[in-house]
């Protein structure tokens, strides 16, 4: 039974990606995307790489930002842990008046660097397992000197953070980026910490971050009882936080051409304003 639902979760979320996906220089290739998948970077830049034990197993999780201030789980897009989830990490630890930033390696090591590998990865994701991954890393913040802990993703960490909402009672807070948890691994409408979403009004993931998935997830949220927002930014696609150079270069290789700085900027306000407002002590 458990396993028909894992297979169930992982389908799910890998039609909604590739039936979305254009035509683009990131080509699904499932034979490559068995060959050149590789290790994340030891380079620990402002990090502090720990690791967190849970159940019969253990995995790496990075740090940065004040000891004693309250703590975000931060939550990789479906690519795993590289330079796009570390700056958004980086970002957060940064924000006033400080956070401590934490992520959690869900796949182990294991980094896509193209569409065919991210969806390999994806697919063979254990998404109970994830949650289980942050709730060890919710308590581990809680242990280590925040005395509330938050959870924010994108993508598919997006929709983690949600089901973390639902399924983990040690989360205080949620904001997730473009991406709502399938049926089977969490109902919107059970949500026990508040939940600030966020997508873009062109996002074309149908079911999992497009707009009709968007307005369904507002009106689970206000069915659940808990504080919600849900913002929609017109004018922008799937993943319009990430503006590094390389992310802004990844996204347009995929279809994505939208460049919107004032949204990113207005995002990231409302992600400080609602963080601060339930991560106070």
């Amino acid at each position: 039974m458990l396993a028909a639902v894992a297979v169930n979760l992982r389908s799910a979320a890998s039609r909604a990606f590739s039936k979305s996906l254009p035509n683009s220089t990131f080509s699904l290739s499932p034979l490559r995307s068995r060959f050149s998948i590789r290790a994340m970077a030891d380079s620990a830049g402002p990090f502090k790489k720990v690791q967190i034990q849970r159940d019969d197993t253990a995995f790496d999780a990075y740090i940065v930002g004040k000891e004693d201030a309250p703590g975000i789980v931060v939550l990789q897009e479906w690519w795993g842990v590289d330079f796009e989830i570390k700056n958004h990490a980086v970002k957060i630890s940064e924000l006033a008046p400080g956070f401590k930033a934490l992520i959690p390696d869900l796949y182990r090591g294991k980094v896509g660097l193209d569409v065919a590998e991210a969806q390999h990865l994806m697919d063979g994701l254990d998404w109970q397992g994830a949650v289980k991954d942050i709730q060890a890393s919710v308590n581990w913040l809680k242990a280590n000197g925040s005395k509330k802990v938050g959870v924010t993703g994108f993508c598919m960490g997006g929709a983690l953070s949600i089901a973390s909402s639902v399924l983990v009672p040690e989360v205080d807070a949620v904001v997730a980026f473009y991406g709502v948890p399938s049926s089977e691994l969490a109902d919107p409408a059970q949500a026990k910490a508040p939940i600030q979403a966020h997508f873009g009004e062109l996002d074309s993931f149908v079911g999992f971050s497009d707009v009709t998935a968007a307005k369904s997830l507002g009106e689970k949220l206000k069915a659940s009882g808990v504080p919600y927002e849900v913002h929609l930014y017109p004018g922008n696609a799937h993943a319009f936080m990430n503006r590094s150079e390389d992310g802004v270069k990844r996204r347009k290789g995929m279809g994505m051409p939208d460049e919107d700085e004032a949204a990113v900027q207005l995002a990231w306000s409302r992600f400080q304003s609602w963080m601060t407002r339930h991560l106070s002590a």
